[in-house]
Order: C-alpha cells, then sequence, then structure tokens
C-alpha cells in the first residue's frame, strides 16, 4: 500500500496476515529521515504468531536502535507521516526463543 502521506512495506504473505495479526513496532533511530523514510519516521514492525509475543518483545526492546516500543493490531495500523516496514517473525528468526 502507498498513499502520499505514507509508505508500508509488508513481507507477509496472505496466508501470514491471517495468522501474524500483531505487531511489536518501534521508531527506528538509525534509518529514519533518509532512503525511502527521507524526511520522515521509519518504522519497523515484527509480526509474530499467537504465543510468540513475550519473545518478540524482549528482543525488539533489546535492540539499541529501537525507541517508542508498543504492541499494535496490524489491521488497519497507519502511522501518519511514515515509512512502515512489517518483518515476520518465523522460527529461524532470532527473536522466535529470545
Amino acid at each position: 500500500m502507498t498513499t502520499t502521506k505514507n509508505k508500508r512495506k509488508d513481507n507477509r504473505t496472505e496466508e501470514q496476515q491471517q495468522t501474524h495479526k500483531c505487531a511489536w513496532v518501534g521508531e527506528d533511530t538509525i534509518l529514519s529521515g533518509w532512503g525511502m523514510a527521507e524526511g520522515r519516521l521509519s518504522i519497523a514492525g515484527w509480526a509474530f504468531p499467537e504465543g510468540k509475543e513475550n519473545n518478540v518483545e524482549r528482543w525488539v526492546r533489546s535492540r539499541g536502535d529501537m525507541k517508542r516500543v508498543r504492541l499494535v493490531t496490524l489491521d488497519g495500523y497507519d502511522p501518519e507521516g511514515g515509512m512502515l516496514h512489517i518483518y515476520v517473525v518465523k522460527e529461524n528468526h532470532p527473536a522466535w526463543n529470545f
């Protein structure tokens, strides 16, 4: 989905959009303001399957480049004025057993 106000890149498959409905998101302090997020915030989110919310939260909060970390429901989530990139937490992701 692309609009004039923001951009969104969602790495989830159609199936994962049904099973990975929430994400821990944060403002990326390194990528904000340039590249795809030129002049705006870069918001990174990690979508996860049910039962992995605590692991993913710990992993996202442990990153030194994230601020304003929060849990969101992805259906309809639109960080006004920001670039949103949704990543997928699967078994091979570092957050899986964090």
